[in-house]
């Protein structure tokens, strides 16, 4: 499977994710929903932010230009919230899957779906 197979069909295909993207924890865009594009700035912050989760509760979280305010954040998951939209984000063993909602889809829905795709692929060494 490719990986904007998992994108498209793993991610935006559940119904519960808007916008999706797969991040290299060694750096670049592995995969990415049409129209979602976040600059290579905006993935080496989230790549050093799951090393020093704390630094993203101070600053935030900007995707594709959105600054989001982070919930919470640890050593594999990040959720984030800007208004009544928000982020979810994980870390598996070698990427970072980033899963933006929309309201009225809310973070209770959409943890889940990442937090499954995130088991599977660390199940597989990725």
């Amino acid at each position: 499977m490719s990986w904007q197979t998992y994108v498209d069909s793993n991610l935006v295909g559940s119904g519960k994710v808007t916008k999706a993207a797969i991040i290299g924890l060694q750096g670049g865009l592995w995969a990415k929903s049409s129209g979602f594009e976040p600059t290579t700035e905006e993935q080496n912050a989230l790549i050093a932010g799951f090393k020093n989760p704390d630094s993203l509760l101070a600053s935030g979280v900007k995707l594709a230009g959105t600054k989001y305010f982070t919930l919470s954040a640890n050593a594999r998951t990040i959720q984030t919230k800007k208004g009544a939209d928000g982020a979810i984000i994980v870390k598996t063993k070698q990427a970072i899957l980033v899963a933006v909602y929309i309201a009225p889809l809310q973070a209770g829905e959409v943890v889940p779906v990442v937090e499954s795709l995130a088991d599977y692929l660390i199940n597989a060494g990725y």
